[in-house]
């Protein structure tokens, strides 16, 4: 080996890094000043704050959205509860009685009740002419009939109501074919 040589293969003395650095120099190079570490924390704090602020608002919608199905439910329930009400004032008023006050007060009284189930938002399940729907009806009888389409309606048994969308009473029918 020359001189030449020697000066390209010295041995390692255990202080450089891998780019032949003394640890003291590189160190200083990627330490960061205080101006940037103090960047560093306000930029992760502020993350924090972001992914806290959406996790509270993602809550808040959930917790209405929670209460409102809740207020739902407890609505149906009670008017639920309030039909059979409407099923003795329809009958009362499908029954001929010689008192015609008796049947004026019957009837007014069956509509106020009416109205204050659209004021609710509850709809009556249409089923005259209507093609059976398993949604919205209950099937308890069938009949064999050439003159009616398939799957007709021929008899309401008992009134369905519905609130918006959703079936509060499916209607009790009879129906063809």
């Amino acid at each position: 080996m020359t001189n030449k040589d020697e000066a390209q293969f010295t041995e390692p003395t255990g202080q450089e890094n891998e780019t032949g650095v003394p640890p003291e120099e590189t160190a200083a190079e990627t330490e960061p000043t205080p101006e940037e570490a103090l960047r560093g924390e306000l930029a992760a704090e502020k993350d924090k704050y972001l992914r806290l602020a959406a996790e509270y608002d993602n809550y808040r919608r959930r917790s209405a959205r929670e209460r409102e199905n809740l207020y739902a439910d407890v609505k149906a329930d009670t008017l639920l509860r309030l039909l059979p009400v409407y099923d003795n004032l329809e009958r009362a008023l499908k029954q001929e009685t010689a008192d015609e006050a008796y049947r004026k007060g019957v009837e007014m009284t069956m509509h106020q009740f009416e109205e204050v189930l659209r004021g609710l938002g509850v709809t009556p399940i249409e089923t005259e002419g209507q093609t059976f729907d398993p949604a919205l009806h209950h099937a308890v009888m069938h009949t064999e009939d050439p003159e009616r389409g398939e799957g007709e309606i021929i008899t309401e048994f008992q009134k369905g109501f519905r609130m918006g969308e959703r079936v509060i009473r499916f209607s009790m029918v009879q129906v063809a074919n």
